[in-house]
């Protein structure tokens, strides 16, 4: 029988406030909003954690100490990891608790949640090394399996995961990459073989983490002892069922009135009724299992929309206006030697900025205007840029008292 590997991601950007024009030059403070709008990143956080990470952790520790066999996985951003040691303290505890246990393994990521990769390499490992620190230091563990921000990989990435020491990384089974093949193996990069491939099972993740509360699906509604006859159904054509998904899944995607807490108190022992039966954390499935051939990934793919493409964070000419010219500060940025300057651009690196300016529509536009806390794609790029505008403007100021043959500011068109 297959092996169930759960993992969840959990992230919280820092919301730009919206910063108008004439706050440049004249205030630094791009991120706080002191207001009751859907822009105070405490206010959000601390609805987060009371609607789902308190509470859903609660009921893994109850299952982690009920079950031996249980076993769970996260990753949690950097950005997150700074606003619960600051807004919610008991938060940050209650995952430290479930690592405390052995059996709840931390992945890698990019600290700031970023799309670093597809502009620079090195900011890319400079966020990986920040982050590995973080939780070494709160976590007490050292990652081998990396998570690239929304699950964003192709070729070249694995080969750079790869000479970075990672053994393992995860990607979306997408059926355009996949092909004849099944996500409940893993597969070593073209790229890459000294490291394995994790796959989303999509589709199991999606019944529970989009399709859960739907009343017009078939399944509906979905029930623990059902689910574990679908990961049963893998005997036979499968080595592990990967279930990744947003940890916001449950009680704010899904809320508690769903039922998805009890869904969630019951899938364990559910899935372990059937004797052969098991749980694995990501470094264990990478350990364990064979890699059962070469899979080929020459273009970006991710877990977001229909697509599964990288058409939810760049694609439109604000969203690649934006990123252009964050990244183009890269060296200027750093040659600054200025921490809070770096942690302002680093922090406007967050994928979710570029999110808010998506302007698709179809299949996908009612989900982006779901999580988008601004009035509209073109807010979001207006607080964007006039915070980018800012920036720069104390970037020249640092230059300029500490010249530099090399310190000419990228200019704005």
């Amino acid at each position: 029988m297959p092996a169930v590997c759960l993992y969840f991601q959990v992230h919280q950007p820092h919301r730009i406030r919206k910063y108008r024009v004439f706050d440049i030059g004249h205030s630094h403070d791009y991120f706080s909003d002191t207001s009751e709008s859907n822009l105070n990143n405490k206010k959000i956080l601390q609805k987060v954690a009371g609607k789902s990470y308190l509470p859903t952790n609660k009921i893994l520790l109850e299952l982690l100490l009920r079950h031996p066999e249980f076993k769970v996985s996260f990753s949690l951003s950097g950005v997150v990891m700074e606003q619960l040691k600051e807004y919610s303290p008991e938060t940050l505890e209650s995952f430290q608790e479930l690592a405390a246990t052995g059996r709840a393994e931390i992945l890698s990521e990019t600290y700031y949640h970023s799309l670093s990769f597809l502009y620079s390499k090195e900011e890319f490992a400079s966020q990986i090394r920040l982050h590995r620190d973080l939780v070494r230091d709160l976590f007490g563990q050292v990652p081998t399996v990396f998570r690239n921000t929304e699950l964003i990989y192709n070729n070249e990435l694995a080969a750079v995961v790869a000479r970075l020491g990672f053994t393992g990384i995860l990607a979306e089974g997408a059926d355009h990459i996949l092909g004849w093949r099944s996500p409940n193996f893993l597969y070593f990069p073209v790229s890459a073989p000294g490291i394995k491939l994790l796959l989303k099972n999509y589709r199991l993740s999606d019944d529970i983490a989009f399709r859960f509360s739907e009343p017009s699906w078939s399944e509906y509604p979905l029930m623990a002892d059902k689910f574990a006859s679908w990961v049963n159904a893998v005997n036979g054509n499968g080595d592990v069922v990967n279930l990744f998904m947003d940890y916001e899944t449950f009680g704010e995607h899904q809320w508690e009135s769903t039922g998805i807490f009890e869904f969630l108190r019951h899938l364990p022992g559910q899935i372990l009724r059937h004797p052969d039966n098991y749980f694995v954390t990501p470094s264990e499935a990478v350990a364990k299992f064979p890699a059962r051939g070469e899979l080929d990934v020459p273009y970006f793919v991710s877990w977001a929309d229909v697509e599964r493409d990288l058409s939810a964070w760049l694609g439109n000419p604000i969203q690649d206006d934006a990123a252009g010219k964050l990244y183009s500060l890269e060296h200027q940025i750093l040659l600054s030697g200025d921490d809070r300057l770096i942690a302002d651009w680093r922090r406007l690196q967050t994928s979710d900025h570029f999110y808010y300016m998506c302007t698709k529509w179809f299949a996908d536009g009612d989900v982006h205007k779901y999580f988008n806390p601004y009035d509209s794609p073109y807010d979001a790029f207006i607080s964007f840029m006039n915070v980018l505008a800012d920036l720069r403007l104390r970037l020249q100021t640092k230059l300029a008292s500490a010249p530099a043959p090399d310190a000419q500011i990228p200019g704005f068109v």
